[in-house]
């Protein structure tokens, strides 16, 4: 099992409020439990996908994503919403949040006009410190993405590393660090014990 219990410190030192699970079955219990009868949008994620939650939450939620939906419209639309969801593409275990992002929806929805964010992220995206955690985000998570969705960009060949490529399919558009949670905005931290995601 994953040592949470510095990251989980360092994480509450800077304000959020943070729970670990032993599995991503058992943190969609405690969305699902958590989240009723709201408006809920959900940014691009393989985690959250590979949880099933967005089956799990529109049983009695509003939920737009745009991995299920219309793509413009839902992306829209969660913007709008009382509750996000989203992972990172990496955590330093220093307590930095660390995501990249290439049209920018899923960086926005963790920034501002959310009552609540959570971010669900695995055991695999940690990493010992702030710049480790910056490379992780950039030369793996980045990468694998690009080659996933099948872009014609240099770090897709691979999926090795970022090459700081200009492509107009560049995956990797903006990169933002959080600190702390957003001023008026609940922060929620859910630390998985299973690799998920990129």
């Amino acid at each position: 099992m994953a040592n949470f219990e510095q990251v989980q410190k360092n994480l509450e030192a800077r304000r959020y409020k943070v729970k670990a699970f032993a599995s991503a079955a058992e943190a969609a219990d405690y969305l699902d439990a958590q989240i009723d009868g709201a408006t809920v949008g959900l940014g691009g994620s393989g985690t959250l996908n590979a949880m099933g939650i967005y089956e799990r939450l529109e049983t009695h939620n509003t939920v737009f994503w745009h991995w299920k939906q219309p793509a413009d419209e839902a992306r829209r639309a969660a913007m709008q919403t009382q509750v996000y969801l989203t992972s990172a593409n990496a955590l330093a275990e220093t307590g930095e949040i660390i995501n990249i992002d290439g049209v920018g929806n899923r960086l926005a929805g963790t920034l501002f006009g959310h009552e609540k964010v959570y971010f669900v992220i695995g055991r695999n995206k940690l990493a010992p410190d702030y710049e480790k955690a910056v490379w992780r985000a950039r030369n793996v998570a980045g990468p694998h993405r690009a080659q996933q969705l099948g872009k014609k960009t240099p770090c897709a060949v691979k999926a090795d590393r970022c090459y700081d490529c200009k492509s107009p399919d560049r995956v990797c558009n903006a990169m933002v660090t959080l600190w702390g949670p957003m001023t008026g905005m609940e922060t929620e931290i859910l630390l998985v014990d299973e690799d998920l995601g990129l």
